[in-house]
Order: structure tokens, then sequence, then C-alpha cells
């Protein structure tokens, strides 16, 4: 078994899209990033490297390249998936935070969860997503900024 962590920040403005886990969110604001901006996809994915012991997504997707500028984030997900299948190595669970002071996300999990199933193809009883809130705190709190936290488990000789 191995583990991996992965964690993204973007910065909130006004005027783009909020895409999380691939789910286009109502909202004033949207983040700022190379690509989509997807802080779901990006930890999920940087987790699912680190466990697989290939680095992160800079070495894989840097933002110096201009094939990865407004890229959508699902791309990621499905390179890395072939990376770790390609070390023979399987996903048993993937466990994430959000971070976001608002608009709520729950009306918005289950969709998420389905896109991560898919495009990883794994079950979607192996996927959980919580919401949390920075209460006024930081940067998160303050609606300045979204962030995600992931933690996946993968299995060897897949």
């Amino acid at each position: 078994m191995r583990i991996g962590l992965g964690y993204d920040i973007h910065p909130l403005v006004a005027g783009r899209s909020l895409v999380i886990g691939g789910v286009k969110i109502p909202f004033e604001k949207g983040p700022i990033g190379h690509s989509d901006g997807d802080c779901l996809y990006h930890a999920i994915a940087d987790a699912l490297l680190g466990a697989a012991g290939l680095g992160d997504m800079g070495h894989y997707f840097p933002d110096t390249d201009p094939r990865w500028k407004d890229a959508r984030s699902d791309i990621f997900l499905k390179e890395v998936r072939k990376l770790i299948r390609d070390r023979h190595l399987a996903i048993e669970n993937i466990d994430v935070n959000i971070h976001l002071e608002k608009p709520t996300l729950k009306p918005h999990l289950a969709g998420m969860i389905q896109n991560i199933s898919e495009h990883l193809g794994i079950e979607k009883e192996r996927i959980n997503i919580k919401a949390k809130r920075g209460e006024g705190l930081d940067a998160i709190g303050r609606g300045e900024a979204v962030a995600a936290q992931a933690i996946v488990l993968l299995k060897e000789g897949h």
C-alpha cells in the first residue's frame, strides 16, 4: 500500500468560472490559474503522483508549457491515471477536503464524485469529499481563495 497527499490553492477573482471537481458552480468569482484552476482535480492528481513516487503536477504539467494554458483539469487526472496504471498501482481510496467560504458546495458534491469516478475508473464508494469553510479566517475565510487537500491510498500489483 502507498499513501499520497496533495494540496492546491488558487486566488479567486471576479469574472472567472468556478469549476471544482469538473462541476461548474454558479458564483461571481473563480480561480486564477494557468489551467482552469480546478483545485480539487489538482490536489487529487498531486496525491496520486506522490503515492506512486512520481513527483508532482509541476513536473508533468508545468505552468510554463503553453499546452496547459486554460486546459481542463480532467486531462490531468486522465494522464495521471495512465501513469499509475503503468506502475501497476490501483486506487483504493480518495479522501478530500475542499476549503471555500462560499458558495455552499453540498449540492455539487455528488456531481464531483461522479466525475472523479469516471475519470479515474473507480467506484464512487471509494471517493469521499468534505466541504469546509474558513469561518472568516485567512484568505479562504475572507472569500479570497479556494483550496483542496487530498489523501489517496494506492494498492500495488494491479
